[in-house]
């Protein structure tokens, strides 16, 4: 049975080094191989080495493993991840192949260096291994000619996206002589282990998301010329008002470089005829940017220039920068006012002003495309929509769009043009079929050959709005919903804005708990949001502080913690899956869950100071046990250290930059869990309660918790003061940290008090209500509520 329990990637330039991280991040011992240097620095020569040293031979790979730690955004999931990965070279270390079970080949784009690559990795690889190319146009059929049997059948394209931790497509591209087993084992890995979003795609230059995506581009660029448009108009177009991400069209070129994306579509040119091939080439004034240099973000200036705050727009006619313009018509209005993005699409295609001209001009072409090239790139639709939602950050693929706008009206419009419709499109609404897609008993299925077929999920991957259709809700209001999940276990879903914890939420909370007491055998807590939670809800309180409601946000603080008690002590057992922003309010949910199960993308942190409050909700308190927890059993700790890294996590408002880091934290513990795959994490969670409720869960045993007292919380304002005196916080900085100091001190008691956690629940509510009746505090909360960034006062 295929196993890949250790692997080697061959070239350790950004891509490779990105692939041998996310490797690393998931628990693989990697070695990263790249050329022997054939001649020395000056570095080290001074060091007296030659270059049969070992560092210096394998220096261009240890060099590439090492930027890992400074990359940013971060490649690896936790620094301490690098130790997975092992530096190398191509002449010393090639035998070490025959130890691993995944060979993944990333070198420079040139078919004749690939080839003299897997004619070595052939001579050294174990019969049975997987070995797969990167790349992300060459012919994989054309890699592989001349080598062995074994090879060939075990031999695919994995073509990662960059950044490879983040971007979730993985395409894989088999070849007529890969073996079915391997074909289906690595699409089964891609999505279970690597965590990826897995599309097959067929062996023709830059395979599907990059050859579509690339077009798209090229056809906005084209009609921005010929419309008279801006840089800044276009995007102001073709960002988040459409469905797509924010850095829109020109935005999204400076990022990946312009050097790479000519080379992307230089690459579809030389390899098609006729008007496709006059699409693909690039206009001139890209040209001449590439020879200046201006590049993008990694060279300092593209389509775009930031002059100190301003962000300046070229002008492709005259290549000067000016001020960045925006196109406000008449159809942008009103596709603003319409909810979801199908509504916005239509509210612009089908406007005749200057936005709804520029948008039907460069969708129709690219809706088209993707319609010719179906059974050519891919084999049927569903592979091109998640291919573009998956690769380049789209929320509807292209036959998704299509159906968001009307087949037959906008197949009447081309045609109407002169345009030439796919012979399958039109057949496909004669027959009766006006949509790609259709839903059935809360189903999927999409339109091939003649037919609706069934969309087949992997069962990891629990859709929330279809189980909803499917079942319906338990109990719902305002701000959260109660889901039967199947087997025996709720679902409790944050609805609110942002998922942001008011009164309505913590109603649900108790609710859920009683009712899965009574009914189910556990229950998660999660949802399939933008963000787990980022907190509760801050115009609430800021509302209520303002208006010297006291009272009234004591009552709420109360029921908050009380909630929060509820979930820790609940008979059942509750786990909790977090996800992205899970801050605040959002991490204080999760805190006392029996379990948590977190995505590896999870943002976790207590970051009230930067609104001039403390975690009010138990959060201080139960970060403060889960580092007691996290202590080995019979072994003498210092309790002020304890204290010391809790204050200092939420004092300088720390946030992990992954699940991984949420447990270097200490927010989680070693029985917690990491899903790789952000679309099982409700799944994996739904089997953690499960598996608790097999074993006879029981709930914690209420345990009193020992503190450090006045001598401690002296020392913890020790720090405080020294930044106060040099400069680094305001008084009012002090004045928080004074309050935080005292509430994880546990108050004026003896060191090493054992108290009760009511009491540093009490102590945590009192010190959130007075920091909320400060001005200064109020001022920092309306600041965040307008401009979004804390205010230091």
């Amino acid at each position: 049975m295929q196993q890949i329990k250790k692997a080697a990637v061959l070239g350790s330039g950004v891509m490779g080094s990105g692939i041998a991280a996310h490797l690393a991040n998931i628990g693989i011992p990697t070695l990263l191989l790249d050329i022997a240097p054939r001649e020395l620095t000056d570095a080290e020569k001074a060091k007296g080495l030659t270059l049969e040293d070992k560092a210096v031979r394998n220096r261009i790979s240890e060099g590439n493993r090492q930027k890992l730690l400074k990359q940013k955004p971060a490649p690896l999931t936790s620094k301490n991840n690098i130790a997975l990965v092992e530096a190398g070279n191509f002449e010393d270390d090639m035998e070490r192949l025959k130890d691993v079970d995944w060979i993944i080949e990333v070198v420079v784009e040139n078919l004749a260096i690939k080839k003299q690559v897997f004619e070595k990795v052939d001579q050294s690889r174990k019969p049975g291994s997987i070995v797969s190319s990167n790349t992300s146009g060459i012919s994989v059929e054309a890699m592989s000619e001349g080598r062995s049997e074994d090879f060939q059948k075990h031999f695919l394209g994995t073509h990662f996206f960059n950044p490879p931790r983040y971007l979730k497509l993985l395409e894989v591209i088999p070849t007529k002589n890969t073996s079915s087993e391997v074909l289906s084992f690595m699409k089964q890995f891609g999505e279970d282990v690597l965590g990826k979003g897995v599309v097959e795609a067929k062996d023709t230059p830059n395979f599907i998301a990059n050859r579509i995506g690339t077009y798209g581009l090229l056809v906005t660029v084209q009609e921005m010329l010929k419309g008279g448009y801006s840089i800044g108009e276009v995007d102001s177009i073709t960002g988040p008002l459409i469905g797509r991400p924010k850095s829109a069209t020109f935005r999204t070129l400076d990022v990946v470089g312009l050097d790479t994306f000519i080379h992307v579509a230089n690459n579809v040119y030389d390899q098609v005829d006729g008007k496709e091939k006059e699409v693909f080439e690039v206009p001139g004034f890209m040209k001449v940017m590439q020879e200046k240099g201006w590049l993008g973000s990694k060279s300092g200036q593209g389509f775009f220039l930031k002059k100190g705050k301003e962000i300046l727009e070229l002008n492709p006619e005259s290549l000067e920068y000016g001020p960045r313009k925006k196109l406000k018509t008449a159809s942008t209005e009103l596709s603003k006012q319409e909810k979801g993005t199908p509504g916005k699409l239509k509210a612009l295609v089908y406007s005749d002003d200057r936005a709804g001209q520029l948008l039907w001009n460069i969708l129709s072409p690219a809706l088209l495309y993707s319609a010719q090239l179906l059974g050519e790139i891919a084999d049927d639709v569903t592979a091109i929509d998640k291919a573009m939602k998956w690769g380049f950050g789209w929320e509807l693929g292209p036959f998704e769009t299509w159906d968001a706008i009307g087949v037959g009206k906008t197949v009447q419009k081309m045609e109407d043009a002169g345009e030439e419709v796919p012979a399958w499109v039109k057949d496909m609404l004669e027959k009766g079929f006006d949509s790609f897609y259709k839903e059935k008993e809360g189903k999927q299925y999409f339109y091939h050959n003649g037919e609706y077929r069934l969309i087949e999920e992997n069962p990891k991957a629990i859709n929330l709005k279809q189980i909803k259709k499917q079942k319906g809700v338990i109990k719902k209001n305002t701000g959260a919903s109660l889901i039967d999940l199947g087997d025996g276990v709720a679902l409790l879903e944050f609805h609110s804005q942002s998922n942001s914890i008011g009164l309505d939420i913590i109603q649900m909370i108790n609710f859920a708990v009683d009712e899965v007491e009574k009914n189910y055998k556990g229950l998660v807590i999660g949802n399939q949001g933008k963000n787990f939670c980022v907190g509760a809800n801050l115009g609430m309180i800021l509302m209520e502080a303002q208006d010297d409601n006291v009272y009234e946000l004591d009552m709420v603080v109360r029921q908050f913690q009380n909630a929060m008690m509820k979930i820790k002590y609940s008979a059942k057992p509750v786990v909790a899956a977090p996800f992205g922003m899970t801050l605040g309010g959002g991490a204080e949910v999760c805190l006392p869950a029996a379990h948590i199960q977190a995505s590896s993308e999870t943002y976790m942190g207590l970051v009230e100071v930067g609104v001039g409050l403390i975690p009010g909700g138990s959060g201080n308190k139960e970060l403060y046990i889960k580092h007691l927890e996290n202590m080995p059993n019979g072994v003498e700790f210092d309790l002020q250290k304890v204290a010391n890294k809790v204050f200092e996590s939420i004092a300088m408002a720390k946030v992990s930059t992954s699940g991984e880091e949420a447990r270097d934290n200490n927010f989680l513990n070693l029985a917690d869990g990491i899903s790789v795959n952000g679309d099982h994490l409700l799944y994996d969670a739904k089997q953690a309660v499960l598996a608790l409720h097999k074993k006879g869960y029981k709930p914690p045993v209420r345990k009193k918790v020992p503190v450090v007292g006045e001598t401690g919380y002296a020392t913890l304002l020790l720090g405080a003061q020294a930044m106060l005196y040099s400069g680094y916080i305001s008084e009012h900085d002090l004045k928080i940290a004074k309050k935080l100091a005292y509430v994880i001190a546990g108050g004026k008691v003896p060191y090493g008090t054992e108290v009760d956690e009511q009491y540093l629940l009490d102590l945590e509510r009192e010190a959130f209500l007075s920091l909320v009746a400060e001005p200064k505090s109020q001022q920092r909360m309306q600041h965040m509520l307008l401009k979004g960034k804390p205010l230091r006062n």
